[in-house]
């Protein structure tokens, strides 16, 4: 599947967004991929996501690492592809954080996969919570 055939799924379940846009950085978009719009249906979720397989089963990780809300469902198909674990952080009072019992072994592998990245700050706090447990980032999908 080509990224122009993945765009096209998206404008088909109107999942590209066009408009204006205050994204949780501050900085403002003309566009926007609300990817829960193509999640929701499995068979092409799946379809989407064996394309980043593809990508990373070769790299050496043991978890997927998501952060939550948009990137868990993204993650979670992307390890069950995998035949990985998965788990995800959240923000809670402004600060990132695993909540839920989940937590990360020192120098265990990770994959840090979010479904959407703008800036790129829901991504760098999930590597920084990541590395903050003893565990190293191996790499990251979106």
């Amino acid at each position: 599947m080509t990224d122009k055939e993945i765009i096209e799924i998206y404008k088909k379940h109107d999942a590209l967004l066009k408009g204006h846009f205050l994204l949780s950085s501050g900085l403002h978009s003309d566009m926007y991929l609300q990817s829960a719009l193509v999640m929701q249906y499995p068979v092409i979720a799946e379809s989407i996501i064996n394309e980043l397989v593809k990508k990373v089963y070769f790299m050496n990780f043991t978890t997927v690492v998501s952060p939550a809300i948009g990137g868990i469902r993204f993650g979670y198909e992307l390890a069950r592809l995998l035949k990985k674990r998965s788990v995800f952080t959240e923000r809670t009072n402004g600060q990132m954080s695993f909540r839920r019992g989940f937590s990360l072994q020192e120098g265990e592998s990770v994959l840090v996969a979010e479904d959407v990245v703008t800036t790129g700050k829901s991504t760098k706090e999930c590597i920084k919570v990541v590395e903050d447990t003893g565990a190293k980032v191996v790499g990251v999908t979106s």
